[in-house]
């Protein structure tokens, strides 16, 4: 009985080998059967693909996956992407009854910000905080295309408003740490939690997210007013773990912190005043030294500085031509503001830009009624959006963001 035990298994043995065999045979009899791509054919066949596809392409196979997460072609995908507005959608709370509210729906493979943090942070479940999903704010973008405004979803959902944006990453309020912050890159979703720095009130702070190519960092400034009316500004490089204290704007530049900062030419740009403004102020990323900047006219309210393929714009009303003129400064080394630009408005009032499409050319702005309106630079037309899904109404606040596959792996120098 042993020795017909011992023949079984060995025969069973040879039989799953024999298998294994033939199985490798027909495998690389497949393989031989199609053509060889070089690997940098794939990556300019993948990276010409819209965000929705490269996410489900990368699951493809092993070597597309590779080459999708590696830092080249993350770089190079951020060069072809198009500019888009990111905004903070609340949870829509629908009442059925006067008393009660229907259970929102949970999606599937939804993100969020919050819980990841805490496993991040190794936080065990029963000692992590409840979370109101009333109170979640759900992460949207906006594109606009062929004279179409589209709201898409990230699946992703956080407590905390958007503070600022650069090359991928947004910043958002950590509100599960009294002055904390966020970087998030809402896309690969992955997020950094960073030390908590000087803590002021939202109305008396600015942040400014940019990027310093000298030592491939990125830099965030934090420029917060005292009671006595001074600027302090205190600069985290992403990865430290402490704020370095920096020499502010000279006392009486600056008069709020309401406008966003834009990043251009190497410097965060500041609009210090609510109107009447005569110049800007700026610092530079690599000697984090601030100056002052006079603008060609003076910034009204409904006037605007923006990003403009590299460069700083100045966007301004001339309100007897029933005009908007585009300046543009291509550097801080002795350039002079050149008008690029002159939007005729016709009967459209009190119009704001919003932000530049770097790829197809276009200044979008929005009224003051909330309705978009596009300005193609190279056809010199006006046309009005038409929102498809959710309205981005004149309540929304949105920042100019471009989608990336960037990381956040600074130590290993996978930004750039």
């Amino acid at each position: 009985m042993a020795n017909q035990g011992i023949h079984l298994l060995k025969l069973a043995e040879e039989r799953a080998s024999a298998r294994k065999k033939l199985e490798d045979h027909k495998r690389k009899l497949e393989e031989s059967l199609i053509p060889y791509i070089p690997n940098e054919c794939i990556s300019q066949i993948l990276v010409r693909l819209p965000l929705e596809s490269l996410t489900k392409t990368r699951l493809v196979c092993k070597a597309w996956y590779r080459i999708v997460k590696s830092p080249i072609f993350a770089k190079d995908y951020l060069e072809r992407s198009e500019s888009s507005l990111i905004f903070l959608v609340p949870v829509k709370r629908e009442l059925y009854f006067p008393f009660f509210e229907r259970k929102i729906p949970e999606k599937t493979n939804a993100f969020s910000v919050e819980s990841k943090l805490f496993r991040l942070q190794s936080v065990p479940v029963l000692q992590q905080p409840s979370i109101d999903p009333t109170s979640l704010l759900h992460l949207h973008f906006m594109e606009s295309r062929d004279g179409m405004v589209k709201t898409k979803e990230y699946n992703a959902t956080c407590l905390g408003r958007i503070r600022a944006c650069c090359g991928g990453f947004i910043l958002v309020d950590n509100k599960m740490k009294r002055g904390g912050l966020i970087v998030l890159n809402p896309v690969t979703r992955e997020l950094l939690a960073l030390p908590v720095g000087t803590i002021f009130p939202p109305h008396c702070e600015s942040y400014g997210l940019a990027y310093c190519p000298s030592n491939n960092q990125f830099k965030l400034v934090h420029l917060f007013r005292d009671e006595l009316q001074y600027f302090g500004c205190e600069i985290l490089t992403l990865g430290d773990k402490s704020w370095r204290m920096v020499d502010g704007p000279a006392f009486g530049l600056f008069g709020w912190c309401g406008y966003d900062p834009v990043v251009a030419i190497g410097a965060i740009h500041w609009v210090p005043f609510v109107d009447h403004s005569e110049y800007i102020v700026s610092m530079t990323a690599n000697d984090e030294k601030f100056q002052q900047i006079f603008l060609p006219t003076g910034c009204r309210t409904s006037d605007r500085i923006v990003e403009i393929r590299g460069q700083l714009g100045f966007v301004c009303h001339e309100e007897e031509s029933k005009q908007i003129d585009v300046w543009c400064l291509k550097g801080l080394s002795g350039e002079v503001w050149r008008k690029q630009y002159t939007i005729p408005v016709g009967g459209i009032r009190g119009l704001v830009p919003l932000y530049f499409t770097r790829i197809s050319g276009e200044m979008i702005f929005r009224c003051k009624f909330g309705h978009l309106y596009s300005y193609n630079c190279s056809l010199q037309s006006m046309h009005k959006l038409e929102i498809q899904a959710e309205d981005i109404s004149r309540n929304v606040c949105c920042f100019p963001h471009v989608n990336s596959l960037l990381s956040l792996k600074v130590n290993d120098q996978d930004m750039f």
